[in-house]
């Protein structure tokens, strides 16, 4: 009787196990500690040990000064306007973008990136050419008492275009998720689109709309390069805190800089934090659910 082909071939041998190298896992979190030690931790130190060198009383003095406190004051507030308006009008766009179709709807998805594409400076620019004193649209706006170029309107305009996509993209994947079953059982029940939206819709995307929120404004409290175009750097009026950081470094106070930098990191820095803690709920609340 002859032998068939599995009993003439030898078994395979078991596929040798690779070995574990230690010294591979501590090498490449070694690279990565050292890097990040090297970008942001060295550099970080480096802003407190400057902001903070001269002591608890001497940091105060500086961000409580005439000049830092009103440009503290005009970058909040601008944030908080741009923030309100970016809010009500990105949640309006995730939502068009989302709902409906439309020719040239893939154009404007496209467009609501480009505030990430276009370099600061040259937002800046463009709003200086639209709406400067010189241009048609800005002379007519000034003739009848509405300054924007050199104003705080200006600054509200700047923010808000280089802090659009946030609210966008942070609330346009939660709308895609949601099962518009609920929408049509609500609407079934005879609720309005009004009643649905609050009922069913708001409910679902006001975590991610207070995320796009605290994001554009963390990223109004840095803005520099539209800012030292289109604000006029009035101190007193309409200087900001990112301006007025780089005056202080021009005029060789160091510490003046460092002490503004360091309030506008920890705010930055603080939010950034609570976003990360808002999305880890929201994670946690889906999994339970």
């Amino acid at each position: 009787m002859s032998a068939t082909p599995a009993e003439l071939d030898p078994p395979a041998a078991p596929a040798a196990a690779v070995p574990v190298r230690p010294w591979g896992r501590w090498g490449l979190r070694g690279v990565a500690v050292i890097y990040l030690g090297l970008m942001i931790v060295l550099p970080l130190s480096a802003l407190l040990g400057e902001g903070l060198g001269g002591g608890p009383a001497a940091f105060w003095r500086d961000v409580t000064s005439p000049l830092a406190l009103a440009a503290l004051r005009l970058t909040l507030g601008a944030a908080v306007v741009m923030t309100a308006i970016n809010t009500l009008m990105g949640t309006l766009t995730a939502y068009v973008l989302v709902r409906y179709r439309f020719p040239g709807r893939g154009l404007l998805n496209g467009l609501v990136d480009l505030p990430f594409a276009v370099p600061t400076l040259v937002t800046g620019i463009m709003l200086v050419m639209l709406y400067g004193p010189q241009r048609a649209l800005g002379a007519w706006l000034a003739a009848r008492g509405l300054e924007v170029i050199f104003a705080p309107p200006g600054i509200v305009l700047a923010l808000l275009f280089v802090t659009y996509p946030f609210v966008v993209r942070a609330v346009q994947p939660v709308l895609e998720e949601i099962d518009q079953a609920q929408e049509e059982a609500a609407a079934t029940l005879g609720a309005s689109q009004w009643a649905t939206f609050l009922q069913v819709i708001l409910p679902a995307i006001a975590p991610a709309m207070i995320t796009g929120a605290l994001l554009s404004f963390a990223r109004a409290l840095g803005e520099f390069g539209s800012l030292v175009i289109v604000a006029g750097n009035i101190p007193g009026r309409t200087l900001t805190a990112p301006v007025y950081i780089y005056g202080e470094v021009e005029s060789q106070h160091q510490r003046g800089a460092s002490a503004m930098s360091i309030l506008l990191l920890a705010l930055s820095f603080g939010l950034m934090l609570f976003v990360d803690w808002l999305q880890q709920r929201k994670g946690g609340a889906r999994v339970t659910g």
